[in-house]
């Protein structure tokens, strides 16, 4: 069965579906508000850097001299208030920028804390590390930080602002800064990196503004705004910003070398969209919420709940009726829609993985997407959805699947 014999047409809603969007009123105005503040920062930002179509160029080889390249590291900079940024497709992954970003800030041998649990499961062979456990309504447990930081002097903290694949509580802006804020006033010369995975550009701050000295993420993620084709990005202090680019080449380069093999006008243009590109996925999840909702399924957040990044999880209670819904996300996908996803040993994932990604940007989350680790409460995790009419759609084949 195609997706034009199931999924409305002619601008028709099925009932259940149309009653969900109305719901969404109230949310998708406070999207569209926070996507006008951030491009507003943005198209200052560009500005600001006198951005020309010189930039757009890339460069091979050594990659010295890439003029698009290093006005790109002071944009992003700009935009996130950071003193420093670096923006490169040699990142493979989000987890690469991250991994780089700890290497910056923690010797090898040493470790750091994790502030909010285990951190996502693709770092937890990066280096040592200790988690302070979440309390039982998702929240940071305030108390067990506190007693982690005074038990040893570490030399990091991590703070992952998403879920991943628990199920505690996304952070918002304000939790990231109240935990910089603890960790300073017990350890004065920690050094705080956020994992900024899927949260960029959901509120009107980034986490260099609320005080974090490093922050990373991907860029086929939320500020590829569904254009940048591979990388990743860390972006804070500067010395450390220098520590991370060494982390990626070797000391002594640094960032002076890594071409840019790819049209550079994409990670422009990409950042240029994502503030939009965001508010069109939060509508799509948020959509996703209150629809699932109305169904009885178990989801976070619930409807009209605040969201610190585009991720909506569904709690399925069942293996087969979790692979139809993400079977239903992939039917509805633009690429490879006549795919039927099955689970699979994905590497750096302890359970086997069950993922729709029906993206022009292979893996691209800021694209409609949904996976799921099989294990109990069989859980799926719901990405992005732009433009928010086709994410709209995706998610009603799905609902029905």
């Amino acid at each position: 069965m195609s997706c034009s014999e199931t999924l409305p047409t002619e601008g028709t809603l099925p009932e259940w579906a149309q009653t969900a969007l109305d719901g969404c009123a109230a949310e998708f105005a406070g999207f569209d508000r926070v996507s006008r503040i951030n491009t507003a920062r943005v198209l200052d930002a560009f500005a600001r850097r006198r951005v020309s179509a010189r930039h757009f160029h890339g460069s091979t080889g050594y990659g010295y001299d890439d003029l698009g390249r290093d006005a790109l590291d002071a944009l992003w900079a700009d935009v996130f208030g950071a003193e420093d940024a670096l923006v490169r497709t040699q990142f493979v992954s989000g987890t690469h920028a991250i991994a780089c970003a700890l290497r910056a800030a923690v010797p090898l041998q040493d470790g750091y804390l994790s502030l909010v649990g285990e951190p996502y499961d693709t770092l937890r062979g990066v280096m040592p590390y200790t988690a302070a456990p979440v309390r039982a309504d998702g929240t940071p447990d305030w108390d067990a930080i506190e007693n982690a930081l005074r038990a040893r002097a570490y030399p990091a903290a991590l703070i992952q602002r998403s879920r991943g694949y628990s199920e505690r509580k996304t952070l918002s802006i304000a939790d990231i800064g109240r935990l910089i804020r603890l960790a300073k006033s017990i350890c004065p010369e920690i050094v705080t990196v956020v994992d900024n995975c899927y949260g960029e550009f959901c509120e009107t701050e980034e986490p260099p503004q609320a005080g974090a000295d490093l922050t990373a993420g991907s860029l086929i993620k939320n500020p590829g705004g569904s254009l940048a084709p591979a990388g990743g990005y860390v972006a804070g202090r500067k010395e450390l910003v220098q520590k991370a680019a060494e982390a990626l080449t070797v000391p002594g380069v640094g960032r002076e070398c890594g071409a840019t093999l790819t049209d550079a006008r994409l990670l422009y243009q990409g950042l240029f969209l994502a503030p939009h590109m965001v508010a069109q996925a939060l509508k799509t999840v948020a959509f996703a919420a209150r629809a699932l909702h109305t169904k009885g399924y178990d989801v976070s957040p619930k409807p009209g709940e605040p969201r610190g990044d585009i991720i909506q999880s569904v709690a399925f209670g069942g293996a087969d009726q979790l692979l139809a819904f993400v079977r239903g996300i992939q039917a509805a996908s633009p690429v490879d829609s006549f795919v039927s996803p099955e689970p699979w040993a994905m590497p750096g994932y302890a359970d086997k993985v069950v993922m729709a990604a029906g993206a022009f940007v292979q893996g691209s989350s800021i694209e409609l997407s949904c996976d799921a680790p099989m294990r109990e409460p069989y859980r799926a995790y719901l990405q992005g959805g732009v433009p928010f009419e086709a994410g709209l759609l995706g998610v009603i084949r799905a609902v029905d699947s």
